[in-house]
């Protein structure tokens, strides 16, 4: 005798569907920005030039067309941004050494110094609401970390004739850890 087909299987409660949990995370990004953004004490740091600094900060010096490729922005607005960090005196341009029509950018003193305040100022803000979670929330929140720390690898795209060999090791120095991503 034939078997009734079986009902389709249902997730466990234990097993979550991507996509749920991708649309319960997109929710959380999209609260959380505003919030960390919305607490700057630099008027003139929008978060288009705050990333443009942590890409300096991270990848550079950089010429503009791999800031841009790096940003995935139009070469033209990257170049318009270049300029007003250059006006607000966060940058140094000095000529390309492999071709010199081109320039190369990287963070000046003060540039740093402000990417650091303001990585600084978001990890308080972050360090404060998660202060206010129970134990065991917090302890989960830091569970998760890895795993949405591996949803951005490999993320940044390469600069024109890069190879993937030639990206810098991830891991060490001020993008990671305890100081904030920007």
């Amino acid at each position: 005798m034939k078997q009734p087909d079986a009902p389709p299987e249902r997730p466990s409660p234990s097993r979550t569907e991507p996509a749920e949990v991708a649309g319960r995370l997109r929710v959380v990004i999209q609260q959380l920005l505003p919030l960390l953004r919305g607490r700057s004490r630099h008027p003139d740091l929008t978060p288009s030039r705050t990333a443009a600094l942590a890409a300096l900060a991270a990848h550079g010096p950089l010429r503009i067309s791999e800031l841009a490729a790096r940003m995935n922005i139009a070469l033209s607005t990257t170049s318009r941004m270049v300029d007003l960090l250059d006006n607000c005196g966060w940058i140094a341009r000095r000529p390309d050494p492999a071709d010199q029509r081109a320039s190369l950018i990287s963070l000046n003193d003060d540039g740093l110094a402000l990417l650091r305040a303001v990585r600084r100022e978001t990890t308080g803000v972050l360090r404060e609401r998660i202060a206010r979670l129970a134990p065991d929330r917090q302890r989960l929140l830091h569970e998760a970390l890895p795993a949405l720390e591996e949803l951005v690898e490999g993320e940044q795209p390469l600069p024109e004739g890069a190879s993937p060999n030639s990206r810098r090791p991830r891991g060490t120095g001020e993008g990671r850890g305890g100081d904030g991503r920007a």
